[in-house]
């Protein structure tokens, strides 16, 4: 009787330390990972955040003042990061994170301003939508406007 007693104590002990140690990325998490692999140029990391058909796209302006919207594959995205040469710095820094979760999916929007090579670039706003497949999140689409002024 008492193996038996030890046996069970031993599974709801093993069942509790599963439980905390399995704990699920949120989606502000997620977002902040993210952005660590972007600033480490991490590819590998950066393409298994996204699904397949992931989608980017960005909206600025022109210099006639005419509204633009830009859409690259990711894969176009990730090239782009791995060009990035070792001497250059990058810098993109969130202000704020916006997150709207429902079940199955994410709209996580994140202010930013960007610097390269310690001077100011632009700023704007992401939009990442996540979806979470086999209880992982991952990009679907992801919207930025970029702006030159009037960033705070």
């Amino acid at each position: 009787m008492k193996k038996y007693l030890f046996c069970i104590l031993m599974l709801i002990g093993y069942s509790s330390i599963a439980q905390t140690n399995s704990s699920e990325e949120t989606p502000e998490k997620f977002v902040e990972n993210f952005f660590e692999a972007f600033h480490d140029q991490d590819t590998i990391r950066l393409k298994q955040m996204a699904h397949q058909e992931a989608r980017l796209q960005s909206v600025s302006k022109d210099k006639a003042g005419k509204t633009v919207l830009v859409t690259e594959e990711y894969g176009k995205f990730i090239k782009g990061i791995a060009s990035i040469p070792p001497d250059a710095e990058f810098k993109e820094t969130i202000h704020e994170f916006r997150v709207e979760e429902n079940g199955l999916m994410a709209t996580v929007n994140t202010p930013y301003s960007f610097h390269f090579n310690g001077k100011f670039s632009h700023c704007g706003v992401n939009t990442f939508q996540l979806v979470k497949f086999e209880g992982e999140w991952r990009i679907v689409y992801l919207i930025d406007t970029r702006e030159k002024e009037g960033c705070d």
